[in-house]
């Protein structure tokens, strides 16, 4: 018995799809607070509190199956995505909490490890393990819930751009469909170590750079892919257009993808918007790259046009895959994307 073998399905690709889950929490009941600056109504990355005149906490909260055999490589994965909703709010981590589901016959070594990795990940965030919560489960999941914090007047939301921004991404795409590759055993040792890496990669260092340029949006892709994160980000006055020759990916996405090579996840995907993006000009395989699952994938940020050069090159000193893929425009049609 291995570590991947007990999962039926790993990652962010294991995401239910936002349609349903948008229709189950219209009907809950709510109540008003003035103090809760961003809530689940908006559709954001992660909770706003506003506890003083001059700060607000973060939280949000992440976790997921595995993705990859190796129990510490995977801790680290997940705690880098679960710290990535902060990062994309424009703010700083303060401390986590650690979820377990583990199987209660499997060997507990496993866990050891997955907890060391997650740990590496909070130390190198600057962030303290403060608890958690464990049970027994018949597949291992593992995530954590992250607090941070932010100025009110700092939060950056994923639904506000402004016509005439560009689009800057700072991880490339691919890693559902690697993943997917290696599963079936199929998967080249460059392409996996190279999403691999990029799983790993804390959004940190990208976000230190961007709260020093104007950022109007930023949101972090995960499991609902580029294309649905950026169709959030249009919101209901703006067209996000990208250039799809412009997308950077890993290593041999494109050929996996161009192989009919495909994920559950990224069919929920592109029947999460139907009708509502314009893929004339792209061929199938990049299209499925559009609608490809990421786990911990990166910042997708809005920038005022005459920075956006100089907000890359700043990022890029870090993050050397990150690419300008885009502009937002005035919404003139139907289409909330357009690739």
């Amino acid at each position: 018995m291995t570590f991947l073998s007990q999962c039926t399905s790993g990652g962010c690709g294991a995401k239910i799809e936002p349609d349903a889950l948008a229709a189950f929490l219209q009907e809950l009941p709510q109540a008003t607070d003035e103090q809760l600056l961003v809530g689940y109504d908006a559709a954001d990355d992660a909770a706003v509190y506003q506890i003083s005149e001059d700060t607000a906490l973060i939280s949000t909260v992440d976790f997921f199956s595995p993705m990859v055999e190796d129990p510490r490589t995977f801790g680290r994965i997940a705690c880098a995505n679960a710290l990535s909703d902060i990062y994309a709010m424009g703010g700083s981590v303060l401390y986590a909490l650690n979820l377990v589901c583990f199987p209660q016959k499997m060997n507990k070594q496993f866990l050891a490890e997955i907890l060391y990795g997650g740990s590496e990940k909070l130390k190198e965030a600057g962030a303290t393990l403060a608890g958690g919560h464990s049970i027994y489960d018949h597949e291992p999941k593992y995530g954590l819930a992250v607090t941070g914090k932010i100025a009110p007047e700092k939060i950056i939301r994923n639904d506000t751009p402004k016509t005439g921004d560009v689009l800057i991404l700072t991880k490339a795409l691919g890693v559902g469909l690697i993943q997917s590759a290696v599963r079936g055993k199929m998967a080249s040792p460059e392409a996996e170590a190279a999403a691999i890496r990029s799983m790993e990669r804390l959004n940190k260092y990208a976000a230190e750079k961007m709260v020093h340029f104007p950022v109007h949006a930023c949101t972090d892709v995960t499991g609902f892919g580029l294309a649905v994160h950026a169709s959030e980000m249009a919101g209901n006055e703006h067209t996000i257009v990208l250039a799809a020759d412009q997308l950077p990916l890993l290593p041999d996405a494109y050929q996996y993808a161009a192989e009919f090579l495909a994920t559950a996840a990224g069919q929920r995907n592109r029947q999460a918007l139907e009708g509502k993006i314009d893929l004339s000009a792209v061929d199938p395989a990049m299209q499925e790259l559009l609608f490809d699952p990421q786990t911990s994938g990166g910042l997708l940020l809005s920038v005022a046009p005459e920075k956006a050069a100089e907000c890359l090159a700043a990022i890029q000193v870090d993050d050397p895959a990150a690419a300008i893929i885009g502009e937002v425009c005035h919404r003139e049609a139907q289409a909330i994307l357009i690739v």
